[in-house]
C-alpha cells in the first residue's frame, strides 16, 4: 500500500463530501442555466450531421448522459441524448428521430466519455451505434475516492460547489415535444460532468488510486452486452411467497403474457399488471374469470376481456403435466447461499467469515465500498472452492479468472490467503 492509499481515510471526503475544508462554510451556487443556453434538440440528420462535425472538430474528453422514460415504455431504449465537449458546446439529441447514432459515435470515439454511472447508460447508447473505446465515470471515480454519497446532484454540489435540480430525473422522457424545463434539466447534467471528472482525477491521484480507477474504467469500456436473463420471470416481486409448483407456473404464464401485451404496446409492463396482483393469482388458483376480478389487483379497473385474457394465462399454467412444471429454483453454478455453508462445509464457512472480515477492515482503511474492493460473489467463488495450493500465486490466478482487476488482486490476495488457512471451531 502507497503512503498515499494509508492516508485515504484522512482525505477531506470523509467529512465534507470532497469539498476542501476552507469551503465547508460557503453556500452552494444554484446552476439554473447552461452556459450557452439551451441548446436546440437535434432532430433530423441535416442538423446531426452539423453537431456531428462539431464534436468531432471539439478537444478533450466528451461529457454524455442519456435520458430513458424507465417505468413508462417497454425496454430501456433512450429517448434524449446530451454531449458537451470543449470547443463544441452543448448537444441535445432525439435518438427516436435520429436512431443511428453511429456516425457521431465514430466521430467521437477516440476521445474519452466522461459519463456519470456508465453501466446504466451505455447499454442504450450501444443499442443507437455510440460505444465508448474509453470512458471516466464519475460515480465510480466517487466510490473509489470514499464519497458517502455519489449521485450526481451530490457529487457536483460536494465537489465543485454548484446545485443541481434533480426534480425531472423520473419523468416520462418519451413525451413529444420535450417541455422546456426538461430538456434545461438535461442540458444541466453535463454542464459540469468534465469539471467534475478533473476534480475527481486530482482527487483520486492525491489517494494513490488512479490507476485503480483506470483499470476499472476500462473493464466497463470492453464488457460485452450483458447476456439475456434465464427465466426473467422468477424475478417477480413476492416470488417467495411462490412454494408450489403449480403456483409457479401460474407466474410463469402471467409473467410472459404480461410482457406480450407491454412490448406489444409499447409501456412499462407493470402498468399493465403488477407483481402483486401476478402472485395473488398464483396462490389462489381462480377457478374462473369471476375468482380471478375479487382478487387484488384485479379490481373494477380490469374489463372483462382482461379479464379473460389474464384467466387463460391461468388455466394454461393449471392444465399443465407435471413434467412441464418449473422447478423450485433456478439452476445455480456457483456456491450455494452462505446462510446453508456451516451445515454442508463448515471449514468453508469459516474461510469465508475471515476472508469477509478481512475485506471489510482492508475496505474501511482504504475508505471504499467492500464491493468495489472485490465483489461478494468472487470471494464466496474463492472461499468455496479454494486453489489446491492456497498460496499467493494460487490465490491470484483464481482471482484473475472471477474476473478481479490486477489492483484488486494485488490488494486482497494477501487477506485471502490468510482466510484460507482459517479453520473451523
Amino acid at each position: 500500500m502507497t503512503d498515499a492509499q494509508e492516508t485515504a481515510a484522512d482525505s477531506p471526503l470523509r467529512t465534507t463530501g470532497g469539498a476542501p475544508p476552507d469551503d465547508v462554510e460557503k453556500a452552494p451556487t444554484p446552476l439554473l442555466e447552461p452556459r450557452e443556453g439551451i441548446p436546440p434538440v437535434t432532430a433530423d440528420e441535416e442538423s446531426l450531421a452539423a453537431v456531428t462535425a462539431a464534436f468531432a472538430a471539439g478537444t478533450g474528453p466528451v461529457a454524455v448522459d442519456a435520458e430513458r422514460a424507465s417505468g413508462y415504455r417497454y425496454g430501456q431504449r433512450a429517448y434524449l441524448v446530451q454531449l458537451r465537449r470543449e470547443g463544441a458546446g452543448s448537444a441535445l439529441i432525439d435518438p427516436v428521430a435520429c436512431p443511428d447514432l453511429s456516425g457521431l459515435g465514430a466521430a467521437i470515439g477516440d476521445a474519452e466519455w466522461v459519463l456519470h454511472a456508465a453501466t446504466q447508460d451505455l447499454p442504450c447508447l450501444r443499442d443507437i451505434g455510440m460505444v465508448p473505446s474509453r470512458l471516466f465515470d464519475t460515480e465510480l471515480a466517487g466510490r473509489l475516492a470514499g464519497f458517502p454519497r455519489v449521485g450526481l446532484g451530490a457529487m457536483v454540489e460536494g465537489v465543485l460547489g454548484y446545485v443541481l435540480e434533480k426534480g425531472h430525473s423520473a419523468v416520462d422522457w418519451s413525451t413529444r415535444p420535450l417541455p422546456e424545463p426538461w430538456l434545461r434539466y438535461a442540458a444541466l447534467d453535463v454542464e459540469l460532468l468534465v469539471d467534475l471528472r478533473d476534480a475527481l482525477e486530482k482527487e483520486l491521484d492525491r489517494q494513490g488510486k488512479l490507476d485503480w480507477a483506470h483499470q476499472e474504467f476500462a473493464a466497463i469500456a470492453a464488457a460485452p452486452p450483458a447476456p439475456p436473463r434465464k427465466d426473467p420471470w422468477r424475478r417477480t416481486s413476492g416470488m417467495h411467497k411462490v412454494r408450489r409448483r403449480r403456483q409457479m407456473a401460474v407466474v410463469r404464464e402471467l409473467w410472459q403474457a404480461r410482457d406480450r401485451i407491454a412490448q406489444r404496446r409499447d409501456i412499462s409492463p407493470g402498468k399493465v399488471l403488477g407483481d402483486a396482483a401476478i402472485v395473488e393469482a398464483a396462490l389462489a388458483l381462480p377457478a374462473d374469470g369471476q375468482a380471478l376480478g375479487a382478487l387484488p389487483g384485479f379490481g373494477s379497473r380490469v374489463g372483462r376481456r382482461q379479464l379473460d385474457q389474464w384467466q387463460s394465462a391461468v388455466d394454461r399454467a393449471k392444465a399443465l403435466p407435471e413434467s412441464a412444471l418449473p422447478q423450485p429454483g433456478q439452476q445455480v453454478t456457483g456456491p450455494p447461499p452462505p446462510r446453508a455453508w456451516a451445515d454442508k462445509d463448515p471449514e468453508a464457512a469459516a474461510r469465508l467469515s475471515a476472508a469477509r472480515a478481512g475485506v471489510s477492515a482492508l475496505a474501511e482503511r482504504l475508505n471504499m465500498p467492500q464491493e468495489n474492493l472485490i465483489t461478494p460473489d468472487t470471494v464466496r467463488r474463492v472461499c468455496w472452492e479454494p486453489p489446491a495450493d492456497a498460496d499467493e500465486e494460487s490465490v491470484a490466478a483464481a482471482l484473475a479468472s472471477h474476473g478481479a482487476r490486477a489492483w484488486q488482486i494485488e490488494q486482497v490476495t494477501p487477506l485471502l490467503v490468510r482466510a484460507l488457512a482459517a479453520k473451523s471451531d
